[in-house]
């Protein structure tokens, strides 16, 4: 049963291959067993692929199934449709384009499973591109907002300056006037004169004036610091929305970018191994000397072509005598007087038809 179903798979004409040896059998079994394999490590790798797209371990296998279909019919219909020749070179022109086919589907084979069994590599690879996008996406996000913060702490530090300068007004008044009351600067008066009641007036009013600048820059600065405590909410938001979509960089393509970051010869390895599993029908069609089942192949398929020949010629020698009966055929009618009488007869009168019918039509005219 199993050797059945290896033989159908190798593309092998039932009929011919059961009419032919055990080893012959055996042989084509092999090739179709292979074909089979390379198909189910076809399916294997496309759901693996998919699986890391979709996220959906039904859609990944019924896609991958599709796959795994679609490589086996085409590994079938390449190792089915060599012919062995007489010479290699031959054989071997016939199976470049499907060599190259065969490498190909290697390839797209391999990379899913590459992918797979270097994952912990892969991961460590894509941790640190994670933790660089990280910090580049929070110096971006900071770039973003930092003029905001610049401005506003420009503004904070202007209204404290502001306080400040009007602090050292009201501090230098009160050294004024204490100065002038201890006779130590101004009049050099000891005691509380008229200079001194003007400067304590004017320091008073000073002091009132910074009492209502504190209050009023202190309320600004209130507000912005609150505008500050909102960019910084808002920048931490930023980051904390973009940290996800970071978190989510292990996509297909990206584990195939982070398994070419990694050291070649071992999934040079891998990718050779599967191309040799896919051309290995191929090469072994081209090695193996000719078959009974080949000779049968060929004698059957001769026989077509000399069936189609004949039949062709029959047909071309069938057209040429038959144009050439009715060619005499027609010959002989046209030396036959009494049918040259016909249609001399037959000619007058319809000359004489015609005649008449354009006298009636002058004189109508006339």
């Amino acid at each position: 049963m199993l050797k059945r179903f290896f033989i159908i798979c190798s593309g092998a004409d039932k009929k011919l291959i059961y009419s032919c040896s055990d080893g012959e059998q055996n042989k084509y079994a092999g090739i179709g067993a292979t074909v089979f394999f390379t198909a189910v490590m076809a399916f294997i790798a496309a759901s693996y692929a998919l699986y890391t797209v979709f996220d959906n371990i039904y859609t990944s296998v019924f896609f991958g199934l599709i796959w795994g279909l679609l490589i086996f019919n085409l590994d079938r219909f390449i190792v089915s449709t060599i012919r062995k020749r007489e010479r290699f070179g031959q054989e071997l022109l016939q199976a470049t384009p499907r060599i190259i086919l065969a490498l190909i589907i290697a390839v797209v084979i391999s990379k899913p499973l590459e992918i797979k069994i270097f994952q912990k590599e892969i991961d460590t690879v894509l941790l640190k591109e994670k933790n660089e996008l990280a910090m580049a996406n929070k110096k971006q996000v900071a770039d973003y907002y930092q003029s905001d913060l610049e401005r506003n702490k420009a503004s904070i530090d202007s209204l404290k300056s502001e306080i400040v300068q009007k602090e050292k007004e009201v501090n230098d008044l009160y050294s004024t006037y204490i100065t002038e009351a201890e006779g130590t600067s101004g009049t050099m008066k000891l005691g509380k004169g008229p200079v001194y009641k003007e400067k304590r007036d004017k320091h008073d009013a000073a002091l009132a004036q910074l009492d209502t600048l504190r209050k009023r820059n202190e309320a600004k600065i209130a507000a912005k610091e609150a505008e500050a405590v909102t960019l910084r909410s808002d920048l931490d938001k930023k980051i904390t929305e973009t940290q996800p979509i970071i978190d989510k960089f292990d996509g297909l393509m990206a584990r195939i970018n982070a398994l070419n970051k990694l050291p070649l010869l071992p999934s040079l390895f891998i990718m050779l191994l599967f191309l040799a599993i896919e051309t290995a029908p191929i090469i072994a069609k081209l090695l193996s000397p000719k078959g009974e089942y080949d000779f049968k192949l060929e004698d059957n398929e001769t026989a077509l072509k000399t069936n189609l020949a004949q039949n062709n010629h029959q047909r071309e020698l069938m057209r040429t005598t038959d144009a050439g009966i009715y060619d005499d055929v027609y010959a002989e009618i046209r030396q036959d007087k009494q049918l040259y009488d016909y249609k001399k007869k037959k000619a007058i009168e319809l000359l004489q038809m015609q005649a008449d019918s354009f006298s009636e039509k002058q004189k109508n005219v006339m």
